[in-house]
């Protein structure tokens, strides 16, 4: 699709007079997210100049190495946000001094695939956005253990050849792409549907070995030849999952993230990757599952539990379910 002239703020206020009693305090995020977007694709552009590639050194709440520009998303977030909650935090944070408590409360993936900058490989931000539970206070981390059905918003940042800001609130999926000459995102893709079946399967097949036996019965079966199926399918697996889903999102295949023998709950977190994409990917026609669970049905135990994720178009993800429901009976 076409860029138009439409810029980002006046269609979330187009977006906004279309429905009845909203305030705009959501739009206001949605320009914040995007603020922040802009800020961490201009570090991400100049990283191999600024000496910003490779770890820090420390370790993060989730036990991994924290990446340079991981720090640098965070904060880029933090500085957009008086209230942020972070994969890259154990709590919710809040800016000192301020007292407001806002009507929201963003959840935040600041950089994910940041260990591929290094080899120029495209990364992202994933974001929700959540209401904030009347009376919650310091219980915030408490209070916001929902399932993903009562995410407000959500969607994701592309950071690649261009910078895309993709997001939903309830009203189908849009996305933008930056213009870097006037820095403006400008509608280039309105009212996205995921095509009901694709013929690329994405997984990590490094991963083999450790697959359960659903797992690996249904790449077999995505592999075996039959043209009645429009089998077999093409592997594509970028390793950054924001660049994954949105191959996924615009192409129409079936991305895989599963549990194994060595993460038997799986690996990806539920609040700040796997719940915000599967809004999204439900708001344009999808299908977002665990296996054997809707993933917007899931309700999480902590601000950090992991689930495994199945996740594209609709009939691709049923077949897999398919084969999971079976192991199970």
């Amino acid at each position: 699709m076409s860029a138009t002239s439409i810029t980002l703020t006046p269609y979330l206020l187009v977006q906004q007079q279309a429905h009845a009693g909203a305030t705009g305090e959501c739009s206001v995020l949605l320009s914040q997210i995007a603020l922040a977007a802009k800020m961490i694709a201009h570090e991400l552009s100049r990283a191999g100049l600024g000496h910003n590639l490779g770890a820090t050194g420390e370790v993060n709440v989730q036990g991994e190495a924290t990446q340079k520009l991981d720090v640098l998303a965070n904060e880029a977030f933090r500085e957009a946000f008086t209230e942020l909650v972070s994969e890259e935090m154990e709590e919710p944070t809040r800016i000192l001094g301020n007292e407001r408590q806002d009507k929201y409360v963003i959840f935040v993936d600041p950089l994910d695939g940041s260990v591929n900058i290094d080899v120029d490989v495209t990364s992202g931000s994933i974001f929700s956005v959540h209401r904030r539970p009347p009376g919650s206070g310091e219980e915030l981390s408490r209070a916001l253990q929902l399932p993903g059905y009562c995410q407000i918003a959500a969607g994701y940042a592309l950071y690649g050849p261009c910078t895309m800001l993709v997001y939903t609130a309830g009203n189908g999926i849009h996305g933008f792409t930056l213009d870097p000459e006037i820095r403006e995102f400008l509608l280039s893709h309105e009212h996205i549907r995921i095509p009901a079946q694709g013929s690329i399967y994405s997984v990590n097949e490094g991963r083999r070995a450790a697959w359960l036996p659903p797992t690996r019965s249904y790449i077999d079966y995505l592999q075996q030849h039959d043209k009645a199926s429009s089998r077999p399918y093409t592997a594509r697996y970028v390793g950054s999952l924001v660049a994954d889903f949105h191959r996924t999102l615009l192409k129409g295949e079936i991305f895989l993230y599963p549990a194994d023998t060595n993460n038997k709950n799986g690996e990806l977190r539920l609040m700040y990757e796997a719940a915000p994409l599967a809004l999204i990917v439900e708001a344009a026609g999808g299908r977002a599952s665990s296996g054997t669970q809707r993933i917007l049905d899931i309700g999480p135990t902590s601000l950090h539990p992991r689930v495994p994720l199945l996740i594209g178009s609709p009939e691709d993800v049923a077949r897999a379910e398919s084969f999971y429901c079976e192991a199970r009976a």
